[in-house]
């Protein structure tokens, strides 16, 4: 009896077949948490590269910002676009916002993106709408406002207004006036 009781003690209490050992498995059982293993270090290590990548560009391109820039001679620049222009419009007269108003009379012409012909085909289906607006655009204007010093200030705004407002696919890339009177009473 003392010597089950010091083969209780040792850790010994089963002397059966079974050595405490674990298994190993057989076929796909043993290498299936081996084979997740070595897929979670790869996805772990491409997930890490890709980071280091991200932010070495990052600073890379962020301190490119800070290069003195050359100065580029006449003969190095790129040539002005090229515009197809839309005149079908017809003059436009109106009177200013003054106390004694003044008469305006206005030909303006449009100019889109070259071979553009969804834009051709945009302004000439909305041909009456732009046409009603520079109405209304030049009746709100003072003849101070219609100097030919504030000539481009007019410009951008009718270009920006028939592109945000009235056309929807199309996009004018510039407005010239052909044709600008304002005669005072």
């Amino acid at each position: 009896m003392a010597d089950d009781n010091a083969a209780d003690d040792l850790g010994g209490g089963d002397l059966g077949g079974d050595s405490g050992a674990p298994k190993k498995g057989g076929g796909l059982k043993g290498a299936l948490p081996a084979l997740l293993k070595w897929i979670l270090i790869a996805l772990a290590a491409v997930i890490f590269i890709v980071t280091v990548v991200f932010i070495t560009v990052k600073l890379v391109v962020g301190k490119g910002n800070s290069q003195t820039a050359i100065p580029v001679g006449v003969e190095f620049t790129t040539a002005r676009e090229d515009y197809d222009w839309y005149s079908s419009l017809d003059q436009v007269s109106t009177q200013t916002s003054d106390v004694p108003p003044a008469s305006v009379m206005v030909r303006v012409v449009l100019g889109y993106k070259k071979d553009d012909k969804q834009a051709a085909s945009e302004i000439t289906a909305r041909r009456v709408e732009i046409i009603d607006f520079l109405r209304r655009y030049f009746s709100t204007k003072t003849v101070e406002d219609l100097r030919p010093e504030n000539e481009e200030v007019l410009k951008q705004q009718i270009r920006d207004q028939i592109n945000d407002d009235i056309l929807s696919n199309a996009r004018i890339r510039s407005v010239m006036f052909t044709e600008k009177n304002v005669v005072t009473q």
